[in-house]
């Protein structure tokens, strides 16, 4: 039950011709390629998504020491 021997992919590719008609063939091929390409865009997006930093918080400016000291000014 190994590989195929050549006498088999010649019945297959036969098959195949009979299916499709030459003239429709380099047409599917040429879909299934355009659709092998997007599988592989859409798995690099996928990488790159994965390896991107998450992004930074924030962090609130510190108060101005003129409003802390009006506070401490007006508790004394």
């Amino acid at each position: 039950m190994g590989s195929f021997s050549l006498m088999h992919w010649m019945i297959v590719l036969l098959i195949v011709l009979l299916l499709f008609g030459a003239g429709k063939l380099p047409r599917v091929m040429g879909d299934f390629a355009k659709g092998l390409k997007a599988f592989k865009a859409g798995m690099k997006d996928e990488d790159d998504e994965a390896v991107a930093p998450p992004p930074k918080q924030q962090v609130p400016p510190p108060s101005s020491t003129a409003s802390a000291e009006h506070v401490a000014h007006d508790r004394g």
